[in-house]
């Protein structure tokens, strides 16, 4: 429909269904020691080539022109972070040229190449940002991401029946419910879409129901918050016994700085006899390797070291609670009353997160949202 209006479309495609999965399942199948991420690389771009191509042959079915191109094609430039690259300069004269002869020009999303002409992928999310990125690039108009939600709710529906669809948000409060949870868009797209004013649309590829903008202001101002999340991919690294002196924090979060395993939520306490406990947050995926970094720094017994992984973070987002007191104190009374104990407390101008057992996840989410948003 776009394209018979006159405009210049380009479309960003992922692989199809579980395709990246079946790659992935085949590379394990051939080396169950782990394949190197040059070559994984090389193997999961196979996935997005079959889409465009696919797609392409489609559209010209169709009656219409179109040209599919690769993420190299199209002018993506990254660095070398196999598995999880990012972009660093995109170029898009190729898809210039390709809008010039009146084309639909399909790019494959997740995906560039690097200095040394290997092919490289995004990492999660790398679609949407790669639909951003080009969108920025070329000037758009919009940028709509098509996916299985018809929009921006203010909890996922299947836990919250209650959730109501947002007709719009800003783009902090986006990147926050991104960063805690809500998988509707990725954190990357959005940080991106704010430092270039892109406005996106997230809306259903199923319906035609309008979907959710994006954008830097939003009319929506008497709203407290605007979302309730759940984070299950959480591990709570306690850290007992360590020495009460200068620098201790400094070098253990220093050295997981230069693993690249990123730390969430933060707790420090005076122990006893000149000792202090901290307790972190990082991802499931990081845990053992958090865990082998602690104990090459300090000199502690293991049972020193604890770590949980049956725990989850509840987050409440909002622009509007930076001006009204007793959020917080709403937010746990609606724990209180589900019955639900917190374990961690963190807290900034537009959210608020708390560590809960998994066990009660769902049921937390439920009674927070209903206490803030019926």
């Amino acid at each position: 429909d776009d394209y018979k209006k006159g405009n210049d479309v380009v479309v960003v495609v992922s692989a199809q269904g579980d395709t990246t999965d079946d790659l992935i399942a085949k590379a394990k199948e051939i080396n169950p020691d782990g394949p190197s991420k040059r070559e994984m690389d090389m193997l999961l771009c196979a996935g997005e080539q079959i889409s465009i191509s696919l797609l392409a042959m489609a559209i010209e079915k169709l009656g219409y022109p179109a040209t599919s191109l690769l993420g190299w094609q199209a002018g993506f430039s990254t660095n070398s972070a196999y598995g999880s690259a990012r972009i660093k300069k995109v170029t898009a004269e190729r898809i210039k040229m390709e809008i010039a002869k009146k084309n639909i020009v399909i790019v494959a999303g997740f995906q560039g190449i690097n200095k040394y002409d290997d092919v490289t992928t995004l990492g999660r999310g790398g679609s949407d940002t790669t639909a951003v990125t080009l969108a920025a690039a070329l000037g758009a108009d919009a940028c709509e991401i098509y996916t299985d939600v018809d929009g921006v709710y203010t909890a996922d529906p299947r836990i919250a029946p209650t959730a109501k669809k947002l007709s719009e948000i800003s783009y902090d409060e986006m990147l926050e419910l991104a960063s805690l949870g809500a998988n509707v868009l990725h954190n990357r797209s959005v940080e991106l879409a704010k430092k270039y004013n892109v406005n996106l649309c997230v809306r259903s590829s199923i319906t035609g129901a309008e979907g959710t903008i994006v954008k830097e202001v939003t009319k929506m101002e008497k709203m407290l918050i605007r979302g309730v999340t759940k984070d299950t991919d959480v591990a709570r690294i306690s850290v007992t016994k360590i020495p009460n002196t200068p620098g201790v924090a400094f070098k253990l979060f220093d050295v997981l700085a230069k693993h690249k395993i990123n730390v969430d939520i933060i707790l420090q306490s005076v122990g006893r006899d000149g000792t202090k406990d901290i307790t972190f947050t990082v991802s499931k995926s990081n845990a053992d390797e958090t865990l082998e970094c602690v104990k090459a720094i300090f000199d502690i017994n293991d049972e020193d070291i604890i770590c949980d992984t049956t725990v989850a973070k509840i987050s409440i987002v909002g622009a509007g609670m930076v001006n009204n007191p007793g959020v917080a104190a709403k937010m746990f009374e609606a724990l209180y009353d589900a019955g639900i104990n917190i374990h961690m407390i963190s807290t900034s101008e537009t959210k608020i997160s708390v560590l809960i057992n998994v066990k009660n996840a769902e049921k937390a989410v439920q009674a927070v949202h209903d206490k803030f948003l019926i």
